[in-house]
């Protein structure tokens, strides 16, 4: 078993737990009650020149802790505060140290759209990211077949947030635009083994059209990784380790975006 497996085991194990507290069908009329949401992810992604989706997390599986102190709501304000476009908020709790509460405060704490980032193996989670504030989620093609890829988009688009369907390779690729995929991140990472390789999205891109909207994934750490991502066409990066390993991330945002 690989850490994605594991990864993915655990959040079936959440959505097991979670469904005895609150039925799928108490969660989906809730969500469904809410007003729908307005694509805000895709439309910040739209906008000319590079978008950035910066990161709040605490740890991860490859680096373990990465921020000892972690003041969220902080963080995401000085984010939105120097230019982020969205951003991204670990929710996973067992491997990433996030929290589903992180994610809930930082979305009634800014007004730029906010990403679920989890590991979500069941429509529960779609509906449960709705309830929370996300304008949007993340849907990984290594743990999802193609049904389930349509699926959850199609139940995105009826809750008016959107999905960022995470793809490694080309395979993967072929089935994010197949399940009708408009955001395709390509993860530099591969979340089997967690290496990383920075020319992966470079080297997909041209299989992505020019209507998807594209995000360079993991590894962007400095102004020539910003540089490549807009050189090969990327609309977006998403950057979590760097930005929250500076001792000034607004200044650290601030700079990339000036670079450009």
């Amino acid at each position: 078993m690989n850490i994605l497996d594991e990864l993915a085991g655990f959040a079936r194990e959440r959505v097991s737990l979670s469904r005895q507290k609150l039925p799928l069908e108490a969660l989906r009329q809730e969500a469904l009650a809410r007003p729908g949401g307005d694509f805000s992810f895709e439309a910040a992604l739209r906008r000319e020149g590079l978008s950035f989706i910066c990161e709040c997390k605490k740890a991860s599986p490859s680096k373990g802790l990465i921020a000892p102190e972690f003041p969220y709501l902080e963080i995401a304000r000085d984010y939105e505060a120097a230019g982020a476009d969205a951003i991204s908020v670990l929710t996973e709790p067992k491997y990433f140290l996030g929290s589903n509460d992180y994610l809930k405060e930082i979305a009634g704490a800014v007004k730029i759209p906010v990403l679920r980032k989890d590991f979500v193996v069941d429509e529960y989670m779609v509906y449960e990211a709705k309830l929370l504030g996300a304008s949007a989620v993340l849907l990984i093609c290594a743990i999802l077949d193609g049904q389930n890829l349509r699926d959850y988009i199609r139940l995105c688009d009826t809750l008016g947030i959107s999905a960022l369907v995470e793809a490694h390779d080309e395979a993967e690729i072929h089935s994010a635009l197949n399940a009708g995929a408009r955001v395709i991140g390509v993860n530099n990472r591969n979340l089997k083994d967690f290496t990383v390789d920075m020319a992966n999205a470079g080297r997909l891109r041209a299989l992505i059209p020019h209507d998807v909207l594209f995000v360079s994934e993991s590894g962007v750490k400095d102004a020539r990784d910003v540089k490549a991502a807009q050189d090969f066409g990327a609309d977006a990066v998403l950057i979590g380790e760097a930005l929250m390993r500076s001792p000034d991330k607004a200044a650290m945002l601030s700079e990339l975006k000036a670079l450009l």
